[in-house]
C-alpha cells in the first residue's frame, strides 16, 4: 500500500492508498459488479465501520463515495472537524480506516482509498447540517419547481421542522422542504469574513 498526500486551498485531498482487493472485478457497467457487492452496499458497510471510529476522534464523516473513475474504483471519504482537517489528520485517518478495511476485507475489487475534506463548498443534506451553517450563503437545486424555478441562491435564515428558509440575494424569502432538495452546497462569499469581523467590532463598541 502506498500513501499519496497533497493539499490545495479549496479542497483537501489529503490521503489516498491503493488497495489490492482479493480478486479482479467483472464489470457490466459503472455501477454494478458481478458476484460482488453493489456500490451502495459497500458505502453502507464502510459507513458502519468508519463512522464510530471517526466519531471517537472528534471527526465528522460527511460523505462516502464509491465509484469507478479513470484510474479505477475509488473509495472516497469526506471528513471534517471543528477548525478543519489537517494533512496529518487525513494521513492518520487513511491508515486507520485502511487497516480496518483490510481486516474486514469485504471489498473484493481493487480500489483506491482516498480521504478528503469537503472543502468550502461542502454539500449539505441533513437538518443538523443546515442548522450548523445558518446565515451562510448556499446554492440549492430542488427536485421539482418551486415558484416556477428549481435553482436558488441566498442565505440560510432558519430551519423549521423539515423545511429551510432561504433569503435570496433579492431579499425574497423562500421555504423549501428537505425532501424537495436534490442538491445543496455552501457558496463561497469573499466578504463574509469581513462582515462577521465588523459585527464583532460593533458588538464590542456597544458593550464598551
Amino acid at each position: 500500500m502506498h500513501l499519496d498526500l497533497n493539499c490545495s486551498i479549496f479542497n483537501l485531498n489529503l490521503g489516498s492508498a491503493e488497495k489490492a482487493g482479493r480478486k479482479p472485478a467483472f464489470l457490466l457497467d459503472d455501477s454494478f459488479l458481478v458476484n460482488e457487492m453493489m456500490p451502495q452496499e459497500i458505502i453502507d458497510r464502510v459507513g458502519q465501520l468508519a463512522g464510530p471510529l471517526l466519531l471517537s476522534e472528534g471527526i465528522e464523516l460527511v460523505e462516502i463515495q464509491f465509484r469507478r473513475e479513470a484510474r479505477g474504483w475509488v473509495l472516497r471519504l469526506y471528513v471534517d472537524k471543528e477548525g478543519g482537517v489537517t494533512l496529518e489528520d487525513c494521513a492518520q485517518i487513511s491508515q486507520e480506516i485502511g487497516r480496518n478495511l483490510d481486516v474486514e476485507d469485504f471489498i473484493l475489487t481493487p480500489y483506491i482509498l482516498e480521504i478528503s475534506s469537503p472543502g468550502l463548498t461542502r454539500s449539505l443534506r441533513t437538518k443538523k447540517e443546515f442548522m450548523k451553517y445558518c446565515d451562510r450563503s448556499i446554492k440549492v437545486t430542488t427536485v421539482r419547481p418551486i415558484e416556477n424555478r428549481r435553482h436558488f441562491k441566498g442565505k440560510i435564515r432558519g430551519v423549521e421542522e423539515n423545511r429551510i428558509r432561504i433569503e435570496t440575494d433579492g431579499g425574497e424569502v423562500i421555504q423549501i422542504s428537505l425532501s424537495d432538495i436534490a442538491k445543496a452546497n455552501l457558496e463561497i462569499d469573499p466578504f463574509e469574513g469581513s462582515r462577521r469581523a465588523l459585527k464583532r467590532m460593533k458588538r464590542g463598541d456597544a458593550r464598551g
